[in-house]
C-alpha cells in the first residue's frame, strides 16, 4: 500500500478534488487530513453534485429564498459558507506548512471566462466576502484571464489558474504570477502572503488525443501524451522559477507557483486508475485526487520519484505526434474552450435546480 504521507516525503502534496457540505460536518475531512490530504479544490460540477443532488442544504435553501434571495444568491452563500469551513479545518495545516498548503480553492462564475475585467470584479468581491488566508481564487487560463491574474496577484489575491492545458499558455501563466508579484512588492505589499499554484489538467489530454491516433490507427503512442506534456510542463517550470529575476522575489520571501495535476482520475478503463499519480510525483507539485483515486492509490499506488524519469523518453513523443499530422496546440485550445463550456453548463444546471428547489 502507498500511502498519502509517502507522496509527502517525496515533496508532492496531495489535494482533495472534492468538497460537500456533509464531509465537512460529519468529519470526514479531517479523517482526510490524517490520511495524508493538506488542500482542497472545487469547481462548478463538484458544487453541481453536492448541493444540486443532495438534501443536505435543502433546509438552508429554503431559509435564504425565503429571505428574498435570488438562486444565484443562495448557491453563492451555500458555497462561500462550505469554503470558509474548509478552509478553518485546513487552517493548522497552512499554518504548520507555513503557507505552502491548507488551501480551498473557490471558482468564479465561470461565464466571466472570456472577461478579463469581469473576473478581476468578481474575485475581488469573493475576496472580500471571504477573510480566509488560505484560500485559492481560481481564474481560468484563458488568453483573457491570464491578463487577470497578473492584476489579481499584484493586488494581493491568493490564485488557482485551472483548465490549463497548453505548455505554452502555462508559461505566459507563469510570467503573469511573476509579473504580479514584482507589482505588488513594488506598491509595498508582502508577497511572501500570496500564493498561487497552477492547475495543469492532464487525463483529458489523452482522451483527446487518443482519439486522433486511433483514427490513424498508431496504437503506440496511446496513453502516453498526457504524462509528456505534464513532464514538459514541469520542466519548463524548473527553469522559470530560478534566475536572477526570481531570485530576487525569492529572497523576500516568494513562493514558487507550483504545478497542480488536476483532472487524474483515469477516463480509460484500459489505463490503470492510478497512472496519472504514479507518473507525476515530483518535488513542488500538487495532485489533487477525487475521493475514488485516492482510495486507488493507497491501495495499489506506486510512490516513487517519477516526475524525471525517462524525461527525454517521454518529451519525444510529443515530437512524433507533429510528425504523425497531430497539432497538440489545435488539441489543447479545443480542451480549453470544452472546460469552459462543461463548467458553465454545470454552475446553470445548478442555478436551476436551487430555482427547482425554491419553487
Amino acid at each position: 500500500m502507498a500511502g498519502l504521507h509517502k507522496l509527502n516525503e517525496l515533496g508532492q502534496s496531495v489535494w482533495l478534488d472534492f468538497i460537500s457540505r456533509e464531509i465537512i460536518e460529519n468529519g470526514e475531512l479531517k479523517k482526510y487530513i490524517e490520511r495524508g490530504i493538506s488542500g482542497l479544490t472545487s469547481n462548478p460540477t463538484i458544487f453541481e453534485k453536492a448541493i444540486a443532488r443532495s438534501g443536505i442544504y435543502d433546509s438552508e435553501i429554503n431559509r435564504l429564498a425565503r429571505e428574498g434571495d435570488s438562486a444565484f444568491e443562495v448557491y453563492e452563500k451555500l458555497a462561500v459558507k462550505d469554503i470558509c469551513d474548509a478552509a478553518d479545518i485546513l487552517l493548522p495545516v497552512y499554518n504548520t506548512s507555513k503557507g505552502i498548503d491548507g488551501y480551498v480553492s473557490l471558482e468564479a462564475n465561470p461565464h466571466l471566462a472570456f472577461d478579463t475585467e469581469g473576473t478581476i470584479e468578481e474575485i475581488r468581491r469573493l475576496h472580500g466576502l471571504i477573510h480566509r488566508p488560505n484560500v485559492l481564487f481560481k481564474v481560468p487560463g484563458t488568453v483573457e484571464g491570464i491578463s487577470a491574474i497578473e492584476e489579481l496577484v499584484a493586488s494581493g489575491v491568493n490564485v488557482n489558474v485551472t483548465l490549463i492545458f497548453s505548455v505554452l499558455y502555462y508559461e505566459y501563466i507563469a510570467d503573469a504570477y511573476i509579473k504580479g508579484l514584482e507589482r505588488f512588492e513594488a506598491s509595498g505589499g508582502d508577497i511572501s502572503k500570496v500564493a498561487s499554484v497552477a492547475s495543469f489538467f492532464v487525463s483529458r489530454i489523452d482522451s483527446a488525443v487518443d482519439k486522433n491516433l486511433k483514427e490513424l490507427g498508431i496504437d503506440s503512442l496511446l496513453g502516453k501524451t498526457a504524462v509528456a506534456n505534464a513532464k514538459l510542463a514541469y520542466s519548463k517550470s524548473k527553469r522559470i522559477f530560478r534566475g536572477e529575476r526570481w531570485e530576487k522575489l525569492a529572497a523576500k520571501g516568494a513562493g514558487v507557483q507550483r504545478l497542480l495535476w488536476a483532472s487524474t482520475s483515469t477516463k480509460n478503463p484500459d489505463y490503470s486508475d492510478t497512472i496519472y499519480v504514479d507518473k507525476l510525483i515530483g518535488a513542488h507539485t500538487v495532485n489533487t485526487m477525487p475521493p475514488e483515486t485516492i482510495d486507488a492509490f493507497e491501495d495499489h499506488g506506486i510512490a516513487e520519484l517519477t516526475i524525471e524519469k525517462e524525461l527525454e523518453k517521454d518529451l519525444s513523443r510529443l515530437d512524433k505526434l507533429d510528425a504523425f499530422g497531430i497539432d497538440l496546440n489545435a488539441v489543447t485550445n479545443k480542451l480549453l474552450s470544452d472546460g469552459v463550456a462543461k463548467f458553465t453548463a454545470s454552475f446553470d444546471s445548478l442555478i436551476k435546480s436551487i430555482e427547482s428547489k425554491i419553487d
